[in-house]
C-alpha cells in the first residue's frame, strides 16, 4: 500500500500534480511574503541587482513548481532547441535548489535550538515545509528530463548564489544566536551545495538504472 504513494502512476496522476502545483504555490507565496522585510531592507541598503539573491527558499519553490507545468503541459514533440534547454534548467534548479534550501533551512533551525533559540510554532512549520521541498524534489527528479549538465549549471548558480549572499551580506537572516558563526554557516552552506548537486546525480542514476532494468 505505501509502494503506492511512490509509484509513478500515483506522483504523476493529474490529480496529484495539480494539488502539489496548488500547494507548492501558496508555499512559494508565503515565502516571498516571509522575505518581505529582508527584501525591503535589502533594496534600501544594496544595489537592486542583489535583490534576486536574497529569497532563497521561495526561488526555489518557484522553480519546482514550473517544473511540475512541465508535468501537466508537456512540450510538444515539435519544440524548438530552445524551449527544451530552457524546461532541463529550470527543472535542474528546481531539484537542486530545492534540496539544497530545504536542508539548509531546516539545519538553521535546528543549530539556532541547539545554541539556546527558543522555537516557535512558525519553526515547527518551516522544518515541515523544507523537509518537504527536498523530498518532492528527490521524489520527482526522476519524472524530470534535465540531466548531468543542466544540474551542474544549476550547481554553478547555486555557488554563484551563495557567493554573493556571504560577500556582499545578503544571506537569509539567521537566528541572532548564529550571528557569531557566520563564518562556520557560509562554509556549511557551501558544502551544502555541493553535497545538494551530488545527491542530484545519485537520484539521476537511480532513475536511470530502473529504466533500463526495465528494458
Amino acid at each position: 500500500m505505501i509502494r503506492l504513494f511512490f509509484s509513478r502512476a500515483f506522483l504523476t496522476s493529474r490529480p496529484f500534480l495539480w494539488l502539489l502545483f496548488v500547494v507548492n504555490t501558496l508555499g512559494t507565496i508565503y515565502g516571498y511574503i516571509w522575505y518581505g522585510e529582508q527584501l525591503q531592507f535589502t533594496l534600501e541598503n544594496h544595489p537592486a541587482w542583489q535583490l534576486v539573491f536574497v529569497p532563497d527558499s521561495p526561488t526555489a519553490s518557484l522553480f519546482f513548481t514550473l517544473s511540475l507545468l512541465y508535468l501537466l503541459f508537456p512540450l510538444k514533440p515539435q519544440a524548438g532547441l530552445a524551449a527544451r534547454v530552457l524546461r532541463q534548467i529550470i527543472e535542474a534548479l528546481g531539484v537542486v535548489t530545492s534540496i539544497k534550501y530545504g536542508i539548509w533551512a531546516v539545519a538553521m533551525i535546528l543549530a539556532g535550538a541547539a545554541k539556546g533559540d527558543q522555537l516557535v510554532w512558525q519553526q515547527y512549520m518551516l522544518i515541515v515545509s523544507h523537509l518537504g521541498m527536498a523530498i518532492e524534489a528527490l521524489l520527482y527528479a526522476r519524472f524530470f528530463v534535465f540531466g548531468r549538465i543542466a544540474a551542474l549549471a544549476a550547481t554553478c548558480w547555486l555557488w554563484l548564489n551563495d557567493t554573493v549572499d556571504y560577500h556582499y551580506g545578503v544571506y537569509p537572516w539567521l537566528p541572532e544566536v548564529l550571528d557569531e558563526i557566520v563564518s562556520t554557516v557560509r562554509n556549511f552552506t557551501y558544502g551544502l551545495t555541493l553535497f545538494s548537486f551530488l545527491l542530484t546525480l545519485l537520484a539521476l542514476a537511480l532513475s536511470w538504472k530502473a529504466r533500463q532494468t526495465k528494458v
